[in-house]
């Protein structure tokens, strides 16, 4: 595994890189052995340290661990993202030993569609018929797969990500999980046509 430690408009000695490297072996090789790299960045935030972890889980569906921690010590805020990627690795484990439905031939027959992501700045634009509509300042393929509801909440839960859309592999509709504002999730299943 590839230890990657840097900061922004932080010094990073060699006492806390060693720490960190140290913590993130022994936590995450306890879960998983897969992980290829893990880039950790210290950056200050007015009187907060801010440390961001994200590692690479070298799996062939590109999953990806992140965490955030942010205190007045520097390791306290590396402890706190640790502790968030931790807990995403439990679960991972936890998902894929307990997950003997889905051989690996299946997966790779699994249907996926091409679509585009785009990226909107929150800044108003041109207004058309009283609506505001933002600029687009960003657009990238991306797939959307076929997966089932628990698969999409564990890839929302590893990649860190506000929602995702996938093929429901138990009838084919389009699905949407996100998290909710109240720490719980949320699961939209269409059931017919749009009116």
């Amino acid at each position: 595994m590839q230890i990657s430690v840097s900061g922004k408009g932080v010094d990073v000695g060699a006492t806390l890189q060693g720490h960190i490297e140290n913590q993130i072996e022994e936590n995450v090789k306890k879960y998983i052995d897969r992980v290829t790299s893990v880039n950790v960045v210290i950056s200050r935030e007015a009187h907060l340290f801010r440390v961001d972890i994200t590692g690479n889980m070298g799996t062939h569906s590109g999953l990806v661990v992140r965490g955030r921690g942010a205190s007045e010590d520097v390791y306290a805020a590396f402890d706190e993202a640790l502790e968030k990627i931790s807990k995403q690795l439990r679960r991972y484990k936890r998902k894929i030993t307990n997950h003997h439905k889905n051989t690996h031939e299946q997966q790779a027959k699994a249907a996926s569609t091409n679509g585009t992501k785009y990226i909107i700045s929150p800044e108003s634009g041109e207004q058309e018929d009283d609506k505001q509509t933002g600029i687009i300042i960003a657009e990238k393929p991306t797939d959307i797969v076929s997966m089932t509801v628990s698969e999409a909440v564990m890839k929302m839960d590893l990649e860190d990500l506000p929602a995702v859309m996938f093929f429901n592999s138990a009838h084919g509709r389009l699905n949407v999980v996100y998290r909710r504002v109240d720490g719980n999730i949320s699961w939209v299943d269409p059931s017919g046509k749009a009116a």
